[in-house]
């Protein structure tokens, strides 16, 4: 049992950390000479443009990293939960708090991840000032560890829905 609970606690804190590192780091969509991501745009990795309310689209670049904060935050919020959980549930319970607060969690890098694909290119293409150089990219390691978060966290969120606490 210690062995089950050791594995549970390193895959969540292997989802949290797969979020993190999709949210934060500057690599949804990467080229040669470019890196661009939800929060800024870098060309030759010097010069750098923020993203902001100037650029068309903007909001759906809001909702992406809202949603991905969110995700980052609820997969924490959830890993509190189980740890309080672990000591409070009686013997035989379900840990259902830590399970729909970790799958809402998945929920939300979900939309992010999808809305990123869907719209990419209407983003890229409403600001050609920004993204000039972008038309050749291809998809970075955030945005692929965004997606894999996204199954870290549903397995996980599933794994608290089956797991019933014991002596």
């Amino acid at each position: 049992m210690l062995v089950l609970l050791a594995f549970i606690i390193i895959f969540h804190i292997t989802s949290a950390a797969l979020l993190f590192i999709a949210t934060i780091d500057n690599a949804w969509w990467v080229g040669e000479e470019f890196l661009v991501d939800v929060w800024r745009v870098c060309i030759n990795n010097t010069n750098c443009t923020e993203l902001s309310d100037s650029v068309k689209e903007f909001s759906t670049v809001q909702a992406v990293q809202a949603t991905m904060i969110l995700s980052t935050i609820l997969c924490c919020i959830a890993f509190l939960i189980f740890v309080l959980q672990l000591f409070r549930l009686k013997q035989g319970e379900r840990f259902v708090l830590t399970s729909i607060i970790q799958l809402m969690s998945c929920l939300c890098v979900m939309i992010a991840a999808s809305i990123y694909t869907d719209r990419r290119k209407d983003i890229h293409d409403g600001n050609p000032e920004l993204y000039a150089l972008t038309s050749d990219g291809s998809y970075g390691y955030s945005f692929i560890l965004a997606w894999v978060a996204f199954a870290f966290t549903f397995i996980s969120g599933l794994m608290y829905l089956i797991l019933r606490k014991r002596k």
